[in-house]
């Protein structure tokens, strides 16, 4: 068997050719693996950046919403405080110009003689059996001087009677009532320890103080909300 010849320039020119495929084909086949491994990463990190910016975005919203709505909550409720509030200043002015009337009124019960004379004749009454006491001193308009007068010996008449008990009862004459006052009387006991505020003027305030919660509802209804009427 003959062996082989030397390799002539051809020969070593298709070897090194073939030589040189290879090396092409493994280098492209190498570059096709890191590059579908680069883009499976890349797929890879990708989704996981997509995931947290969705995730970020997400938890942005909801507390972008939560924030709207406390807004929107705040706004309503400082509305409907504010609406409140008007509904409340209107209904105080009612009630207060309820109460001005009521304290006009009280000019035509003064004029009726005979109306004033039973009512002060009650008031001192009343302010006697409040007082209990057995020295009295009794503070009037000086225009009620002879109307107190009179129907404080009636007032004192009657007291005794029921209660069986000494009194001493007389009209000041150092302290007086404003004339421009609606009348009534003030009476306490001689030291002034004890004092009972008969004046119309404050049992008008009295009235309204026991009357305003029937007043509130008979004006403006029940409240859901009220659990006192007081």
């Amino acid at each position: 068997m003959a062996g082989r010849g030397a390799l002539n320039d051809n020969d070593v020119q298709q070897e090194m050719n073939k030589m040189v495929a290879f090396i092409k084909q493994e280098a492209l086949e190498k570059a096709r693996e890191i590059k579908v491994k680069a883009d499976e990463e890349f797929n890879i990190e990708k989704a996981k950046l997509v995931r947290t910016e969705s995730a970020n975005i997400e938890a942005t919203f909801q507390r972008k919403s939560k924030q709207v709505e406390v807004q929107k909550k705040i706004a309503q409720s400082n509305f409907m405080n504010k609406a409140r509030l008007r509904v409340l200043q209107q209904r105080q002015q009612m009630l207060q110009e309820l109460f001005a009337e009521a304290s006009k009124s009280l000019a035509s019960v003064i004029q009726d003689a005979q109306k004033y004379d039973g009512l002060m004749y009650n008031i001192i009454l009343q302010g006697l059996y409040k007082l209990m006491a057995e020295d009295v001193v009794l503070v009037c308009r000086k225009k009620d001087a002879e109307v107190a007068q009179r129907q404080m010996e009636a007032a004192k008449k009657t007291f005794t009677e029921k209660m069986a008990l000494p009194l001493n009862i007389r009209v000041s004459s150092t302290e007086s009532l404003p004339e421009e006052g609606s009348g009534g009387i003030r009476l306490s006991t001689v030291d002034g320890s004890i004092t009972c505020d008969n004046t119309l003027e404050a049992r008008l305030v009295l009235l309204c103080e026991q009357m305003l919660p029937a007043i509130r509802t008979m004006l403006f209804g029940e409240s859901p909300n009220r659990k006192f009427f007081n």
